[in-house]
């Protein structure tokens, strides 16, 4: 049963962040809307997706949810908001490496939460791992003096939203469902607004951005979906495994397609990231399989 579930949170991952390192194309077609417009779509759209779903299923009633859950999911709704306005803005800002740049950093960051919030404790390679990355980040301040926001709020949002996902233990679609209705509020009156001010791009361009901004529903939902439901079955270091796929596919992506700059300053800073990638997974791996053979020993 234990593996059954493990393997089930593996697909889901791996589609999440196979969908995820794609999802840069989409944000591109729409570039000449706002970010702000594109988000309220976004959550729009979503929520009739995620309320047809249930009420598909027949799980309508799963959003009922105490008002302390109500309280956390606020947060993580936020959190989420937060996440999607960056990223929207690093794709049509051009930003795309950036980006990367910071779900690279989100697994490190998951592991210095577990250690504030879980109680959990670095081990030495651990230590030396988050230091190579935090040098790469400080190339980045030196030879642009500031520092690179976009990753560091991204990689903070996502990891933090992780973190509280994962103790709610609320079932994917209803949790999903859930944040996306707290926000909707915000979303329409966003929408009133750019339709008041003559701003809103909805209906007033053309067909082809009218369906893609509906799609943003789907494009929203789907990995999102697939993500909630995969960080109940597998833990944050299995999940921070996979999260390397959507980044490294994004960054093909934004060089490859978009010819974004790919200096040395940059190859430097990721190469600083990826090392410390390669320290902290060696180590992860090693530590459990020591464990597990300790476990062996003394059974």
């Amino acid at each position: 049963m234990f593996e059954k579930q493990t393997l089930q949170g593996a697909y889901l991952a791996l589609s999440a962040y196979v969908f995820w390192g794609f999802v840069p194309i989409y944000f591109k077609l729409v570039a000449h809307v706002s970010p702000w417009e594109i988000l309220c779509h976004r959550v729009l759209w979503s929520v009739f997706l995620l309320v047809g779903i249930l009420a598909y299923t027949g799980q309508l009633g799963g959003l009922k949810v105490e008002a302390r859950v109500v309280r956390r999911l606020a947060l993580s709704a936020t959190l989420l908001s937060v996440n999607w306005l960056v990223y929207i803005y690093s794709v049509i800002t051009s930003n795309i490496v950036e980006a990367s740049l910071g779900y690279f950093i989100n697994p490190l960051i998951s592991v210095v939460l577990g250690m504030m919030f879980l109680s959990e404790r670095l081990r030495p390679m651990q230590w030396i791992a988050i230091f190579i990355a935090l040098s790469g980040i400080a190339i980045q301040l030196i030879y642009y003096g500031a520092v690179p926001w976009i990753a560091l709020t991204l990689a903070c949002s996502f990891g933090t939203y992780g973190l509280i996902r994962k103790n709610l233990g609320l079932p994917s679609t209803q949790g999903l469902a859930l944040e996306t209705l707290l926000i909707l509020p915000f979303a329409l009156l966003g929408l009133l607004w750019l339709y008041s001010t003559g701003n809103m791009a909805f209906t007033s361009v053309n067909m082809q951005t009218n369906v893609l901004l509906i799609m943003g529903g789907v494009i929203t939902s789907f990995p999102l979906l697939c993500f909630a439901a995969a960080v109940t079955r597998l833990s944050l270091i299995s999940i921070g495994m996979f999260q390397y796929i959507a980044p490294s596919l994004s960054l093909i992506v934004a060089v490859a397609m978009y010819d974004e700059p790919f200096g040395i300053d940059r190859i430097i800073t990721f190469s600083c990231i990826w090392v410390a990638l390669v320290i902290f997974t060696g180590e992860t791996i090693y530590y459990h399989r020591m464990l597990a053979r300790r476990i062996d020993v003394d059974i």
